[in-house]
């Protein structure tokens, strides 16, 4: 981190202000050679801004933040420019000029985190919160960008630490006079551990969810309405609809924002056995869609009596909703079949007509489903796979401690297993084997 870094910090393109961003070494040079004197530390400053040969760049407003104050820990420069194109590509020029190096995506987030200005979790959370589409999203992410899930981590592992200290102090000092119930004590505070990172875990993917949008999958037969309803849902026509069966061949995913969260709803192919190639392909990757989603919605035309919908039946799993579509219609056979087959395999049923209200009904019934299971009361102990598959090697980790609790060493070298686990969520350990991935999905200027 000898170089100094630079980019814009707002999106490219028109606008009324432009921020472009230095950290580093020479930032305060650059500062210097462009406006002149630095100005009073994180004290916005207008400044005429020139080049080398003294043309004028910019009218801008300067500030300055020495380290360690500034938002990496290093010296930090930002120029408030005029919005155009012609402004930002005259200072990128400059400053290219001067030795400065245009910023890789997440580099300023992660001299932040290098510099220990946040934790890997927090950091992960700053890019979170650039793509929050949703209230709810912004939401989970400025509070673990404050740091409450690395409390929780690091709470579980001051609870780990002590309870090695007891399992170590019976193994180190065998015969000195050690209390004869430190194993107990050990294995009472490795059990309430336990009782914590079990329900974590149960828990896990809620905060996934919150991130990257809840799935829900229309499953049914051909023509049953699939369509219909996802155009009726979205207001628009995100998928077309004929009277042919087989219209729909690939996988059409449109965005919901309900009571706060991102949705992602996703019509498919109807569901049937078909010898034309693409469309069992896409029937295929419906299959594997739906069996994968967070909601199954199975709709079924109540009219017909051909038993299409029994090609669907097998993906239904208990809590998704059946919709007996096509009310305003008379009731066929497959309408009560496959109701009674819904409550049998453990999902709602829902009359529907879309002609008659049923939109409103299903969004209904689906917001409060999406509140129920994305709301709950304490902020979740995992939003990323990465925390998800290190709380389960935690998790297990101190399971098989607590099965050896009676003897102590392998009990502590699975406890310390336990504790590097959680250590490594906030980046406290091993971090530079994942800090590529971590910030490679950063929009540059971040």
């Amino acid at each position: 981190m000898n170089d100094t870094i630079f980019a814009l910090a707002t999106a490219p393109g028109r606008a009324a202000v432009a921020v472009m961003r230095l950290s580093g070494p020479g930032a305060r040079a650059a500062l210097e050679r462009l406006a002149g004197k630095a100005p009073a530390p994180r004290r916005a400053t207008r400044r005429r801004l020139k080049d080398g040969a003294g043309g004028i760049l910019d009218e801008a407003l300067v500030l300055w933040f020495p380290a360690p104050a500034s938002y990496t820990g290093e010296d930090c420069v930002e120029f408030h420019l005029h919005g155009g194109a012609a402004v930002t590509d005259a200072v990128t020029e400059a400053l290219v000029a001067m030795g400065l190096r245009l910023a890789a995506p997440g580099e300023f987030t992660r001299r932040a985190f290098e510099n220990g200005k946040l934790d890997l979790d927090q950091a992960e959370a700053v890019g979170d919160l650039v793509d929050a589409e949703t209230r709810a999203q912004a939401r989970q992410a400025i509070g673990q960008l404050g740091g409450r899930l690395g409390r929780r981590y690091r709470e579980w592992r001051d609870q780990l630490l002590d309870a090695l200290a007891q399992l170590e102090a019976a193994v180190d000092f065998p015969d000195e006079e050690i209390p004869p119930d430190v194993s107990d004590g050990a294995r009472a505070s490795l059990g309430r551990l336990m009782a914590e990172l079990d329900v974590a875990v149960a828990d896990e993917a809620r905060g996934r969810r919150v991130r990257e949008g809840y799935r829900v999958a229309l499953i049914g037969a051909p023509n049953a309405g699939k369509s219909s309803l996802i155009n009726a849902l979205s207001g628009r026509e995100a998928a077309i609809v004929t009277p042919i069966a087989g219209t729909t061949r690939d996988i059409i995913e449109v965005p919901l924002h309900l009571s706060g969260y991102l949705v992602v709803l996703a019509d498919m192919a109807g569901l049937r056995q078909s010898a034309e190639v693409i469309e069992a392909e896409g029937v295929r990757r419906a299959r594997a869609w739906a069996a994968a989603a967070d909601l199954r919605l199975w709709v079924v035309d109540q009219s017909a009596g051909d038993g299409a919908w029994r090609e669907s039946l097998d993906l239904v799993r208990p809590g998704d909703l059946c919709l007996l579509n096509k009310t305003d219609l008379a009731v066929g056979a497959d309408g009560p079949a496959a109701g009674e087959a819904a409550r049998v395999a453990g999902a709602s049923v829902l009359p529907l007509s879309l002609t008659k209200g049923g939109p409103g009904q299903a969004e209904a019934w689906l917001t409060r489903r999406v509140e129920t299971d994305l709301g709950g009361g304490d902020f979740p102990a995992a939003t990323r796979a990465r925390h998800e598959g290190l709380l389960r090697d935690a998790r297990d980790a101190l399971g098989r401690a607590l099965g050896a609790i009676d003897e102590p060493e392998l009990a502590a070298e699975d406890a310390r297993l336990a504790a590097r686990a959680l250590s490594r969520i906030t980046g406290r350990i091993d971090a530079e084997a994942i800090l590529g991935r971590v910030f490679a999905t950063f929009c540059i200027g971040k």
